[in-house]
């Protein structure tokens, strides 16, 4: 339960019709399968003590009586489970019958939910509506009884579940709306829905599609075996939703270990996005609240976590979103280029990933435009670290995209600069990196004011978050074209259009540009040694950062969790010391650098995150770090490096 994690099952018995001691024998082997295996939570398809399709059968007072009977045996039997199972049953009330699902713990019924029959369904014909308020029942005196209870947990903020009885995901106004907007993170979805052609997906696109409405976690467990077949038939299909994603899904019909579906859900993350939402409840007037506790442990999470957040991990997926994206890039340009009035753009290409999406993008607006290629000028500027391959594939890449290429050497012009400043040119420390991105931003934009042109910038949302960009200099332009895309996506993007482009020139030039190292090139050849000036052995792994920046930033994740999920993500590929390092490292950059973001140019947003200062991200330039960072006062080998990088 550590971090927010919940281990949760849907599991359906093998039921008798109408034998309740039957049943709550079944309901009880699972139970006891689920606690030992870590569950907290168990949800059981709807009517399970005594079967859903018992028809008029619900009438009989030996079955209401027997289902009530085998409720007090089953809590008493499971008492010795820290787990909290929701059970189905008829209730009688009075002289009203429902349809209920008991929550059971460690020997208590914690509280009975009840469900109003959906609108001309067949269960209508038994059960009674469910009036507002809760029901006062002198059989069992104490537990809280009505359609709007809301339990909650009070050693874990993040977990309050609700009931919602049967298949109701189809109603414009559905009872999870209410119990959801009222606090419940999690929805226990007990359900005896007939089984049909197509129904599966139909099912699941619904309670996909309300989990993704209401910021939830639905637990749906529905009627299977040993029901009647008389006029249905059920199918056990289970479905564990989290925020719109499936993550665990028994399929109808299909056979798992003891029948229980089990999954890890990360009510921390729904809790953060309720939060960032500005969830509030319409009547919280209605609604019950039932607290109970439950011991916090740290889970063994057997949960998968996507390594790239930013980039789909399916071909087909992958695919399209890099579309889109690139589609958003090309229509942003184009709206900068009609709104300034301008029909020429100016782009520093150095022959790496950054400058190479950023000219595909813009070749994209100008034909979007019907503007010649002509109008954007390709910029190569060499200096002392700039090498022969990149040189090169800069210059293939404009000829490729028939851009207009001017090739400006600046290495004349730094050493002026030395000359003009007093810097010894043999001392290549911060001075020597970064007269060279500034001189190249010098060019840039004085060649734009030459031509009437757009400066195109092609800083990256990884580079802005570590601050690996020379103030001033590349972090400068008149429209941050890349600003929300991560290296990671990028690299993906560049390498989709190598894929599709049908100019086989032009995709070798890609394809060389993917397998160059990324380097800012400053450092001349003779001091960086046969590795060369590499980005990633100096701030660490673009593709470890772009998950901290993604779980940092996008769901509020501690540096805790964010290094317990990168384990998983990650572990096969870095040890647990290298992501904990690295971590570091990206938290402090990520706080001291916050300076250069909040003076950063008009970029458009094309991903889920964006770090711009008018409104995506705002952040004091001075806040401190040490919070963020475990045992803050060390001094490890991360500090060490991290006060000799500074670009």
């Amino acid at each position: 339960m550590k971090d927010g994690f919940l281990r949760v099952a849907a599991a359906t018995p093998r039921i008798q019709i109408g034998n309740c001691h039957h049943n709550g024998a079944e309901i009880e082997r699972q139970i006891a399968f689920a606690a030992r295996g870590g569950t907290r939570l168990i949800v059981f398809s709807e009517l399970c003590l005594t079967g859903a399709s018992c028809m008029d059968l619900f009438f009989q007072d030996n079955l209401i009586a027997g289902a009530l009977a085998e409720t007090h045996r089953l809590a008493q039997a499971t008492r010795q489970f820290d787990i909290l199972s929701v059970v189905g049953l008829p209730l009688r009330i009075g002289a009203s019958l429902y349809n209920a699902a008991a929550v059971l713990h460690r020997g208590n019924i914690l509280g009975i939910a009840l469900q109003d029959p959906a609108p001309k369904s067949p269960s209508a014909r038994y059960f009674s509506p469910v009036p507002d308020e809760s029901i006062e029942a002198s059989l069992l005196e104490g537990v809280p009884i009505g359609a709007h209870l809301l339990f909650e947990c009070e050693t874990m903020a993040s977990f309050k579940f609700a009931v919602e009885i049967g298949a109701r995901h189809a109603e414009p106004l559905p009872p999870a709306a209410l119990l959801a907007t009222s606090g419940a993170t999690l929805i226990a979805n007990p359900s005896a829905d007939g089984e049909y052609a197509g129904r599966p997906a139909q099912r699941k696109n619904l309670i996909q599609g309300r989990s993704a409405r209401f910021a939830c976690t639905y637990v749906a467990a529905h009627a299977g075996a040993g029901e009647s077949s008389t006029d249905e038939v059920f199918s056990g299909h289970h479905l564990v939703v989290e925020n719109g994603s499936l993550l665990a899904e028994r399929l109808p019909f299909e056979e798992i270990p003891e029948g229980v579906l089990s999954a890890d859900v990360d009510l921390g993350l729904i809790a953060h996005q309720r939060m960032r939402q500005g969830y509030e409840s319409p009547c919280t007037c209605r609604i019950t609240r039932v607290r109970f506790e439950l011991p916090c442990t740290e889970l063994d999470l057997a949960r998968a976590v996507d390594p790239t957040p930013f980039v789909p991990l399916g071909k087909t997926e992958r695919a399209t979103h890099c579309d889109e994206t690139l589609v958003v890039l090309r229509a942003a340009l184009a709206q900068r280029l009609i709104s300034a009035r301008l029909e020429k753009t100016v782009i520093g290409i150095s022959g790496g990933l950054d400058s190479t999406l950023a000219l595909l993008a813009t070749v994209q607006a100008f034909d979007e435009l019907g503007l010649p290629r002509g109008g954007i000028t390709t910029i190569t500027m060499p200096c002392f670290g700039t090498t022969g391959r990149t040189h090169a594939n800069a210059q293939k890449l404009a000829s490729c995209l028939r851009t207009n290429l001017r090739e400006v050497d600046i290495c004349a012009s730094v050493r002026q600069h030395f000359k003009d400043i007093g810097q010894d040119a043999a001392r290549t420390d911060a001075a020597y990196e970064n007269a060279q991105a500034r001189e190249r931003t010098q060019v840039l934009m004085d060649v734009a004011n030459q031509l009437g042109a757009l400066v195109v910038g092609t800083g990256d949302l990884s580079e802005a978050a570590l601050g690996w960009t020379t103030y001033n200099g590349d972090h400068m332009s008149m429209y941050g074209l890349n600003a929300s895309i991560p290296k990671t996506l990028v690299r993906a993007i560049v390498r989709h259009v190598a894929e599709q482009t049908r100019d086989a020139t032009l995709a070798a030039v890609l394809a060389d540009i993917l397998e160059t190292p990324v380097s800012p090139e400053l450092l001349p050849s003779s001091q960086v040694g046969q590795s060369g000036h590499k980005t990633e052995e100096i701030v660490g792994p673009y593709e470890l950062h772009d998950f901290f920046l993604y779980h940092a930033v996008q769901n509020g994740f501690s540096p805790d969790k964010i290094h317990r999920i990168a384990q998983i993500a990650w572990g096969r590929h870095y040890t647990s010391s290298e992501i904990k390092k690295w971590l570091r490292l990206f938290y402090r950059r990520f706080f001291s650098q916050q300076f250069k973001r909040s003076c950063s140019p008009d970029g458009p947003k094309a991903t889920a995150i964006s770090l711009s200062p008018r409104g995506a991200w705002l952040m004091p330039s001075d806040a401190d770090s040490a919070p963020w960072l475990d045992n803050p006062g060390s001094t490890d080998e991360t500090d060490k490096t991290d006060k000799n990088i500074e670009k």
